[in-house]
């Protein structure tokens, strides 16, 4: 996303979240059967040794690349991710961008135990209100259109109502300007916001630099068993992935041949170090 995309979402999400406010006030959002559940800790599954730290996400469309997946079902790709061995869900709630809308994630969260992350573009306290009505585990909070303050205050905001948050950065200066001990897991996205270009060497340049108090994640790009290898060693421990699954006609088929071919990859590698 360049710059300019980036203005255009977030002047976008400005517009719709005063909408939201007049449609539905925060008291009908508190009387949500979600409200009272205890959320799920998105941490805490990330690092579990039994799963792969493999946060697949369900994403119709994107502004660099169009429609990816207009027609999976979510209900079926959201179980059968959970069923291939999903660490966490993270589902786009954007719809002028994304395609997404709240009910993907209020669906996703009926068939589903594992933590879920509301992927959105978060500016004010009252869409983390939302994101704990509709059944989210985690928030997003993008370094690229927050300030440190902004950061440090929707954190503490989200852990009062007991979710976590998931802080992204693009660069060191993102990081450096933004990181607060009130985030829980730091992803790296590969992703240039200037061109578009996508490299996994931003998460391994960057790793040294995240505190070891936060879970490291990698988002963008991943495509094989081996850069998921590869970014472990650099102290990774969740791996956020979308368009490689959702390109396909069954996204949590993808997702179940790439945990067989980890699976498969850490036996050999056990049976070497013998």
């Amino acid at each position: 996303m360049s710059h300019t995309i980036l203005d255009q979402i977030v002047a976008q999400k400005h517009l719709e979240v005063a909408d939201q406010k007049s449609l539905v006030p925060v008291a009908k959002l508190e009387r949500s059967l979600y409200f009272q559940t205890q959320p799920v800790s998105f941490k805490k599954y990330l690092q579990r040794p039994d799963l792969n730290g493999i946060i697949a996400e369900f994403k119709r469309r994107s502004p660099s690349k169009g429609i990816i997946n207009a027609y999976a079902p979510v209900e079926r790709t959201s179980i059968g991710y959970m069923q291939a061995g999903a660490s966490a869900l993270s589902i786009l709630t954007d719809g002028p961008f994304f395609g997404g809308k709240n009910e993907d994630l209020t669906t996703a969260r009926k068939f589903n135990f594992c933590p879920i992350l509301r992927k959105d573009f978060v500016l004010e306290e009252y869409q983390i209100l939302e994101a704990k009505s509709i059944g989210a585990d985690a928030i997003l909070l993008i370094a690229a259109i927050l300030t440190k303050e902004e950061v440090s205050n929707l954190a503490q905001f989200a852990h009062s109502l007991g979710l976590e948050v998931l802080l992204e950065v693009h660069n060191q200066e993102e990081l450096e300007r933004t990181v607060t001990p009130h985030v829980d897991a730091i992803g790296v996205n590969n992703r240039n916001l200037h061109d578009f270009t996508v490299s996994v060497e931003i998460s391994k340049e960057l790793a040294a630099l995240i505190p070891n108090e936060f879970v490291k994640v990698s988002e963008s790009g991943l495509t094989s068993a081996q850069t998921i290898l590869e970014l472990r060693d650099y102290g990774f421990e969740g791996f956020l992935m979308g368009e490689t699954f959702m390109r396909t006609s069954r996204p949590e088929k993808a997702l179940a041949s790439l945990v067989d071919e980890l699976k498969k990859r850490r036996t050999a590698a056990s049976v070497q170090n013998q």
